[in-house]
């Protein structure tokens, strides 16, 4: 019993004793107690602002009190672009006399005025060139175009080229030790990850926004291939072109658009952004040739109706072809409409929309199998592309979808 108590005495005294230590290192070095933290793999001790001690999530946990870093690393990629052009109107020109104003009213005429539409862009580099890439329909028609640098030099630029239908432009600007974005990739992007838009809405300048990814792979016209980021970061008129970033400053959509309230009733935090990975294809064919090249099949199609006299199970999927062209690559190969085509190449078809992305990416000049049901039978044809004619902007264009406006 004896022995006992004295090892308990012993234990005691040397507990006292560390305390002790602990109180005058703490006192002396107050820094010490994280870094022993931090060299173990302990989680570091917060004081939360009522006074209480709290342990810090880690870093999966818990987003970051703040976003300044991405934003100082992506900022001075982001341009302000100023385009003008001269816009041609109708009007009409009032006679002189009153007499000859009350009998024909006015004499048709034109007039022309100076417009200029704001917007933003991001540098990229390609090619080992640096390039900015921005909205087709912010500096369409422009006759002369001004970008603003985060540094504040204004820059003269001329268009590499643009394509209607993702609603890209590339230009080339005559400035030197320009910061090129950081991209990120494509594959790691998720909806629910928190992004940040910068961009010039309303000529404010440099203004960023936060939101989160709402969906991926949004389609907005059934006859595009493309597809969109769908945001509730607040874009507003100014940002179209501008980056849309993750919380590591990398590029990862270029905003292009958002569905406004007076044409979807009450819609708040619903824009879009075109997918870097979408952006890095149009920009090298761009630099390339000057303009993007499809593959086209010379047919329209749309979902499978499934119903019980269709040969197809209950979960099919596929196209069902509703247009044929005539002297088209389709109609060559014998396709009818009313054919489901489930295969083209070595890829199964899920729906439209994934049908429209095969075909796109295939060349001119290329051959495909495509296989599909014939009245409940099985069918494979030879299909040789051509090269997909220009799409006006009621068919698909980018900015031109019903209840979706560019900005």
């Amino acid at each position: 019993m004896k022995h006992a108590a004295g090892t308990l005495l012993f234990i005691a005294r040397f507990v006292v004793l560390g305390l002790a230590l602990a109180f005058v290192v703490g006192l002396f070095w107050p820094g010490s107690s994280a870094r022993l933290r931090s060299r173990f793999g302990l989680a570091p001790a917060t004081v939360a602002p009522t006074g209480h001690t709290q342990v810090s999530a880690g870093s999966g946990d818990s987003g970051p009190a703040s976003y300044a870093d991405a934003v100082a690393a992506a900022e001075p990629s982001v341009v302000n672009i100023y385009a003008n052009k001269i816009v041609t109107e109708q009007a009409l020109r009032m006679y002189d006399n009153p007499v000859l104003q009350q009998l024909f009213g006015g004499q048709p005429t034109t007039y022309q005025h100076r417009e200029q539409t704001l917007g933003s862009g991001v540098i990229v580099s390609a090619h080992g060139q640096d390039y900015v890439l921005t909205n087709n329909h912010v500096i369409a028609n422009a006759d002369n175009i001004q970008v603003l640098l985060y540094d504040g030099r204004i820059a003269k630029a001329s268009l590499v080229g643009s394509d209607q239908e993702t609603d890209l432009a590339v230009l080339k600007i005559d400035a030197s030790n320009l910061p090129a974005i950081r991209v990120a990739d494509p594959k790691q992007l998720r909806a629910g990850d928190v992004v940040l838009a910068i961009g010039n809405p309303f000529g404010l300048n440099q203004t960023v926004t936060m939101g989160i990814v709402s969906a991926i792979g949004r389609q907005l016209s059934s006859s595009s291939a493309e597809d969109f980021i769908q945001t509730d970061a607040a874009i507003n008129l100014g940002n179209s072109g501008g980056a849309l970033i993750n919380t590591r400053g990398q590029l990862i959509g270029i905003n292009t658009m958002l569905i406004g309230k007076g044409q979807a009733a009450n819609a708040e935090g619903i824009g879009f952004a075109i997918p870097v990975a979408t952006a890095q294809k149009v920009l090298d064919q761009l630099i390339t040739t000057g303009h993007v090249v499809r593959g086209w099949i010379g047919a329209d199609y749309t979902f499978v109706p499934v119903a019980a006299n269709s040969g197809l199970p209950a979960a099919a999927r596929g196209v069902m072809v509703t247009t044929v062209y005539p002297g088209g690559p389709a109609a060559q190969a014998g396709l009818k409409p009313r054919d489901i085509l489930l295969r083209i190449g070595d890829n199964d078809i899920l729906d439209p929309a994934e049908l429209r992305r095969h075909e796109a990416a295939l060349k001119p000049g290329s051959q495909v199998e495509v296989s599909g049901l014939r009245s409940g039978n099985p069918f494979h044809v030879e299909i040789t592309l051509v090269q997909r004619p220009p799409m006006s902007s009621d068919d698909g264009a980018a900015g031109g979808s019903a209840g979706v406006s560019g900005e």
